[in-house]
């Protein structure tokens, strides 16, 4: 064994040996007791604006404040914007702040990190180091990262086109309730409470506002800003508007459930129309190669064979 050997397998052993280690002290429960601002912030949150916990470690720490050091260099890495990063993490259904996804997505990163950097131990062992091999912990790392980011724009991107979809049957329930000679405000509570889909939980959220003492249009409205789902957007302006002025909101939910039809409608048909595109991409590059080879391949072996 040579010396590259015996320090490659020495690395390898010792990452395992302080991988199960900081796994067995992440596994330990946390003495210490919530800060102070996430216990209070569900009961004045309607009074005042307080900022937000974001991170998880003490900021006097060492430890917390270099974490939040490689945090916000992850953040200029990735180059996202947090208001970005926000609404998606609202379109995806987290309560979670914007610091926790890139703490998060920095731990996904090491991770890569660490097991680029095993793949490229192993490389060095069995004798089949390289160049590229020994920049295959910052691939990994870069990979995780974009990985993670990827990860939530799926999830948002999934759950706002659930939202979509329930939009026009909600709408409908909310001004069946208001014909019905129910109030808005009990409306608001029945469909919450009754529904069970993504968007139910939003309006559930809105009750829940508008019990703590915030008008139904500004919690309606920060409902659309926070979501930023055009549909939903949309209807919410519509609702805000019938509120401000007056107008009937039965006919204004109608009417508004049945423009969320149509553009669920027309949505649906662009994406048979681009699954029709994709399902010619087998027919293409499988079986009409395959059926030019069937029938060339007899007349080759014929010439080849010099018969007839």
């Amino acid at each position: 064994m040579n010396a590259a050997t015996a320090i490659a397998v020495a690395i390898l052993l010792g990452g395992g040996v302080a991988g199960g280690v900081l796994l067995v002290l992440a596994a330990l429960p946390r003495w210490r007791q919530a800060a102070l601002i996430p216990r209070i912030a569900p009961h004045v949150r309607d009074v005042i604006d307080l900022p937000e916990a974001s991170s998880a470690l003490r900021p006097g720490l060492p430890l917390g404040e270099a974490w939040t050091a490689l945090v916000a260099a992850v953040t200029r890495l990735l180059g996202s914007g947090e208001a970005a990063v926000r609404v998606r993490l609202a379109q995806a259904g987290s309560t979670r702040p914007v610091a926790w996804f890139r703490s998060v997505q920095l731990a996904a990163m090491l991770i890569g990190a660490l097991i680029g950097a095993v793949a490229t131990v192993a490389l060095a062992v069995a004798g089949r180091m390289s160049a590229p091999a020994a920049v295959l912990p910052l691939l990994a790392a870069l990979a995780a990262g974009l990985g993670a980011d990827a990860l939530l724009t799926m999830r948002a991107r999934a759950r706002a086109a659930r939202l979509a979809e329930e939009l026009p049957t909600v709408l409908e329930f909310f001004s069946l309730c208001l014909s019905a000679g129910e109030g808005l405000r009990d409306a608001l509570r029945r469909v919450a409470d009754v529904g069970s889909g993504e968007l139910s939980g939003e309006l559930r959220t809105v009750a829940l506002a508008v019990a703590t003492g915030s008008g139904l249009g500004d919690a309606l409205a920060e409902s659309g800003r926070r979501l930023q789902i055009p549909a939903y957007s949309r209807a919410v302006d519509q609702i805000v508007a019938a509120l401000e002025r007056g107008a009937p909101l039965s006919s204004v939910l109608q009417a508004q459930a049945s423009d969320a039809r149509e553009d669920t409608k027309r949505d649906l048909i662009e994406r048979a129309g681009r699954k029709e595109i994709f399902m010619m991409l087998p027919l293409v590059f499988m079986l009409l190669p395959l059926s030019v080879i069937f029938a060339v391949f007899p007349g080759v072996f014929v010439l080849r064979l010099g018969i007839g």
